[in-house]
């Protein structure tokens, strides 16, 4: 029996931020016919907000510590102000959608990242069993798109920040049992670059081997190397397809096959 298609879109980049860019990628979103799931960042945001309370933004390999400070802004921006914006939006393009933290309804629940090498802070790791996958397909069921923001529980009553692409690859991974998941992470770039400051240098796939040799030259570095290691994983976990591309190009990236962005496979 063949699944039924589930598109799992990932958002983040400059996209959020620009509000007239956000409702165009906002309505070819409510345009995919299949069900699907929207997932969001907005770095970029709470970074803009805590510049304006005076706490410093902290960067580590693409990843942000975080501290109680912190923490309060990115629940503040991620699961209010970003998602709620884009809820509201998803509304005023004919698409019923519900915004959801990792603590609503226990969709998804998170363990504090240990200290290792680098102290995260309040910073969650997930996996596919952390998913609520009953109650995901519930709603799907019911034409209603979850909107998830990457904030968790630990079901101990702390919020933990988690990283998007993770959240979004561990949503597709918990679904892909019951679906013919396609993973799809649109921001501002046409792709995985060659060259980031040449938007025709567009990498078209990327394999495992490609990767190492990517990552070892410089090529692939930063917050694309987390975004591609949840790739890989999520292929590795029977997700059917993963597409890096412009987000506003999205219905392109979500054709089969895709006409635009960068392919990561085996």
């Amino acid at each position: 029996m063949n699944k039924q298609t589930l598109f799992v879109v990932k958002i983040g980049g400059n996209v959020i931020d620009k509000q007239h860019d956000l409702e165009h990628f906002l309505t070819q979103f409510a345009q995919i016919p299949n069900p699907k799931i929207l997932v969001h960042g907005g770095g970029k945001i709470a970074t803009e907000f805590s510049k304006q309370l005076g706490i410093e933004a902290v960067m580590v390999n693409g990843r942000r510590v975080t501290d109680e400070a912190m923490l309060k802004i990115v629940v503040m921006v991620y699961a209010g102000l970003v998602n709620k914006n884009i809820v509201a939006l998803l509304q005023k393009a004919n698409q019923n959608a519900i915004g959801l933290s990792g603590a609503d309804a226990n969709v998804i629940q998170a363990t504090r990242r240990p200290v290792q090498e680098i102290d995260y802070g309040l910073v969650g790791d997930i996996s596919p069993e952390s998913v609520n996958t009953a109650f995901v397909k519930t709603i799907l069921a019911q034409d209603i798109s979850p909107v998830f923001s990457p904030i968790a529980h630990d079901a101990q009553g702390q919020l933990l920040n988690i990283n998007a692409d993770t959240i979004a690859a561990s949503v597709a991974k918990a679904l892909s049992q019951d679906y013919a998941v396609r993973l799809i992470y649109g921001f501002e770039k046409a792709g995985v670059l060659q060259n980031p400051t040449d938007e025709t240098s567009v990498i078209n796939s990327i394999t495992p081997q490609s990767y190492e040799s990517y990552k070892q030259s410089g090529v692939i570095s930063g917050g694309m190397i987390p975004k591609l290691d949840n790739a890989f994983d999520a292929l590795q976990a029977g997700v059917s397809l993963v597409q890096i591309g412009d987000a506003m190009q999205l219905l392109d990236l979500c054709k089969n096959p895709p006409v635009s962005g960068t392919a990561i496979s085996f």
